[in-house]
């Protein structure tokens, strides 16, 4: 079994390139002197993953009023993230990363259990990145329920 990376606070966030829903690019360093909530979620439009970023969507208002933004990242092609914010109304960047080398870079993806199995795939994460690019805190293997609200508490903003 290979190791996954693990990133930790203080870690340098891996600087990335990537494009996003509405056609666009979008980079990590454009970001510089905002903090960043990175979320790694698997798929656009499964259930899970449309209750955590509608959790997202739901919260943006006062994330960006205690100075953050929210990012979600996922292995889907742009056109999908589109068909998906559409559909879900979602009101910030989704950035697709298709041959998953941010993902891993983050270590987010790899091997995770799934119903008891051992599969390779996207591990559900959550990455916040301090105004200087740097990881403040790296969350991995997190809840598609709950965990936004989990967030905003470890952030101090509940």
């Amino acid at each position: 079994m290979t190791e996954n990376v693990r990133l930790a606070a203080g870690d340098a966030a891996p600087d990335f390139t990537l494009p996003t829903d509405n056609g666009d690019s979008l980079s990590l360093k454009d970001l510089r002197g905002r903090k960043v909530v990175l979320y790694a979620y698997p798929a656009a439009m499964t259930p899970g993953c449309t209750k955590q970023a509608c959790d997202f969507r739901d919260s943006l208002a006062s994330l960006q009023a205690a100075g953050y933004e929210v990012v979600g990242i996922s292995p889907d092609k742009p056109a999908k993230l589109a068909t998906f914010r559409e559909r879900d109304a979602i009101t910030f960047p989704l950035v697709s990363d298709e041959d998953k080398s941010v993902l891993t870079a983050y270590g987010a993806f790899g091997e995770k259990q799934l119903y008891g199995k051992t599969v390779t795939g996207v591990i559900r994460s959550t990455f916040v990145i301090d105004e200087n690019g740097a990881i403040e805190r790296a969350f991995y293997n997190v809840k598609a329920t709950g965990h936004v609200a989990k967030l905003r508490r470890d952030l101090g903003l509940d």
